[in-house]
């Protein structure tokens, strides 16, 4: 991708971002096509297709950033409004022991769409800083209803300074809206979750009955806390968070498949008439990042059904190479009124990727997956 810059009359600059291209991709003008179809291993068919076979946002392609991926997406006042995770120029790879990059400092970027092909960037939403956020990593957006009324809610991990040897925990904050641009409440910022205890991978979503609920992750499973509103949420009782941790086994939703290294939570639970879809990554036991996906109960957040195989795993050539090879990362799912699901995920820690899926093939898998197979009964025999 490349960025120019472009002056609307008597406002702001903004930067536009044109797709990146690809052999065989010779003009953008006209209606969006969708790009190939992700391969998927189960026996009721699932056609989850890319957008287009190249990313929607780019590394490189913003003055003052590389990676540019692992993005929340929210459909609001008629436009697209994509969170990505902007990791700042001058990092560089760790050749010696400890973290794997050195200067390695992400920002919140939005980027906007009227079509969710093509984004132009809008704004440095969160910018990272010594004294408050060191880095703002893998942005959620959720809408969530509490009090009587609708939050637009940001859930992100909050990294310490490498020197204070915290552990990341789970941010969150509330957003304005105004002027087609959203913003931080003053104030709202919050660091959720038991403290001392490295957690992240954070969404936010509402049961049937208006309590909220948090999927977060402490390694190496899904966990579910809820609480009667979000205000509880941020500042919940005395005690709270040390009675999750003693019984965490009780309140834990996934666990990694057989010789699995992980999972957690991807985009927020989206709400259908069968229950929650909840997109999730897994990573596998050669490394590789998957996304897989479950159903909750919309009244308990428990799960009703689970595939068990992947629906996405990394098959394009930047979703295979990149700062971290072999990364597909669900982090935005959006309902559309075609009956699809448009997905945005990070690809190899260094793009945006998106991508369409028809719920109703989603179900009918869901609703094979909970059916109870047969058993084989292997008859004795005499000899």
């Amino acid at each position: 991708m490349r960025a120019s810059s472009k002056r609307g009359k008597g406002g702001p600059e903004r930067t536009l971002i044109a797709p990146a291209k690809q052999p065989g991709d010779s003009s953008h003008r006209g209606p969006p096509t969708l790009g190939s179809s992700f391969n998927y291993a189960g026996e009721t068919p699932i056609a989850v297709e890319h957008i287009r076979d190249a990313p929607i946002v780019a590394a490189d392609s913003l003055p003052g950033y590389g990676p540019i991926f692992n993005a929340g997406v929210i459909h609001h006042d008629g436009r697209f409004h994509l969170f990505a995770r902007g990791v700042r120029s001058g990092y560089r790879r760790n050749q010696g022991p400890g973290d794997t990059f050195l200067n390695y400092i992400s920002d919140v970027l939005v980027f906007t769409s009227d079509d969710g092909h093509r984004y132009e960037f809008q704004q440095i939403l969160a910018a990272s800083s010594a004294g408050d956020v060191h880095s703002y990593e893998d942005p959620r957006v959720q809408r969530v209803t509490s009090g009587g009324s609708e939050h637009v809610v940001m859930t992100y991990t909050n990294l310490p300074t490498p020197e204070s040897g915290r552990p990341w925990r789970v941010g969150l904050h509330r957003l304005g809206y105004h002027d087609g641009r959203f913003s931080l409440k003053h104030k709202s910022g919050r660091i959720v979750g038991p403290d001392g205890i490295k957690d992240k991978d954070a969404v936010i979503f509402n049961l049937s009955d208006g309590r909220v609920g948090l999927l977060h992750r402490i390694h190496p499973n899904i966990q579910l806390a809820l609480f009667d509103s979000l205000d509880e949420l941020c500042a919940p009782p005395a005690g709270y968070w040390d009675d999750h941790q003693q019984h965490l086994d009780q309140h834990t939703l996934i666990r990694p498949s057989n010789g699995a290294l992980g999972v957690g939570a991807g985009a927020p639970p989206l709400a259908t008439d069968h229950g929650l879809l909840l997109f999730f990554h897994e990573r596998e036991r050669d490394g590789r990042y998957a996304t897989r996906l479950a159903l909750l109960d919309s009244a308990t957040g428990q799960v009703r059904s689970l595939l068990p195989d992947p629906i996405m795993r990394p098959e394009l050539p930047w979703e295979q190479r990149g700062d971290i090879d072999n990364i597909i990362f669900v982090q935005g799912a959006l309902a559309r009124p075609d009956g699809t699901i448009y997905l945005t995920y990070g690809a190899a820690d260094r793009c945006v990727g998106a991508a369409s899926v028809a719920v109703s093939q989603l179900h009918r898998a869901l609703d094979a997956a909970a059916r109870p197979h047969p058993t084989v009964t292997v008859a004795a025999t005499s000899n």
